[in-house]
């Protein structure tokens, strides 16, 4: 968001160009911060002037680019790229900067190519390595993915990102400690990553560590207040250990963050039927039903256990 002193130079550079149109350094200067600030139509704007004074030069297609790929404008981005690459086909940042359209676009082999493209110029750029293997794991490749995540972090150990991929495939390996491990590096360097935690009380609550379940899933909700998995996974904990009163809490909390959920429904009404406060248990399992879109089971499958459990004459 732009502050007053990036609005003071806007109109600066704008009063300079109503004095003298031709002043195309002004004029570049004025499309950056545009595009800087987020004004990205009136930078488009701008690019689109100059490079119709300057049809050769690479950069301005590049950045109009750039404004394109904010604007989600992803065909003009690839064309404005491509461009780009065609006048100076030496600028590793235009084939980056094409890779990551081309995942938007899950044009994944495209993707993959760019990214190779860069790696020929710069054998160390830890941020290729680290989409090469985004692009694996959307192909279902997680050999490769691994190879590719595991170059990423030992250029950057700092990766929190290749940290978490490494996590996730380590687990879908088996590989629970090195999983673990993973996700703990995250947690070390992004003490808010809400996901980390999560997928460690996952990871606890299979090994049946509902302790440090929960303290992990607690720790999610603090970060991530609209977890759904998080509170399913605590509910049930708590459930199991007979704790009724502290599950119903949970929930109550939960579709006070998200009232249009089938499953938080569902799962409310299974500690209602515990706590055997029938009326409630109802009008949830309705509820249920209602949001059936957000629902893991289908409608007639909640209304066939509502008429099996519940008493007569409620």
């Amino acid at each position: 968001m732009a502050d007053d002193q990036d609005i003071q130079e806007i109109e600066e550079l704008q009063a300079i160009l109503r004095e003298d149109s031709s002043n195309f350094q002004a004029r570049r200067r004025l499309a950056i911060v545009l595009l800087d600030k987020g004004f990205n139509e009136e930078a488009l704007k701008q690019f689109q002037f100059l490079i119709s004074i300057f049809p050769q030069d690479a950069s301005l297609y590049y950045n109009k680019g750039i404004v394109y790929e904010k604007m989600r404008d992803l065909p003009h981005a690839e064309e404005s790229y491509l461009k780009a690459i065609e006048l100076s086909p030496n600028e590793t940042d235009f084939y980056y900067n094409l890779g990551l359209v081309y995942i938007d676009m899950r044009e994944f082999d495209k993707a993959i190519e760019q990214f190779k493209i860069v790696l020929e110029t710069d054998v160390d750029d830890s941020n290729s390595y680290f989409n090469l293997g985004l692009c694996y794991v959307k192909k279902e490749q997680p050999e490769i993915a691994k190879v590719c995540f595991l170059k990423a972090v030992q250029l950057n150990s700092n990766d929190i990102f290749a940290h978490f991929h490494l996590g996730y495939i380590y687990r879908n390996e088996g590989k629970i400690p090195e999983a673990i491990a993973e996700y703990k590096k995250v947690i070390e360097q992004s003490p808010n990553y809400s996901w980390a935690y999560f997928n460690l009380g996952s990871i606890a609550y299979s090994q049946g560590d509902f302790n440090s379940a929960l303290e992990y899933l607690k720790q999610t909700l603090q970060y991530n207040p609209r977890d759904i998995e998080a509170y399913k996974i605590v509910a049930q904990i708590l459930c199991k250990s007979e704790r009724y009163e502290e599950a119903l809490h949970v929930m109550q909390t939960a579709l006070q963050e998200i009232s249009d959920n089938g499953d938080l429904y569902y799962v409310m009404a299974q500690v209602l039927k515990h706590l055997k406060m029938w009326a409630e248990y109802k009008q949830c399992m309705e509820l249920a039903m209602q949001n059936h879109e957000t629902l893991s089971m289908t409608p007639k499958e909640v209304g066939i256990e509502l008429q099996n459990t519940l008493p007569r004459g409620i």
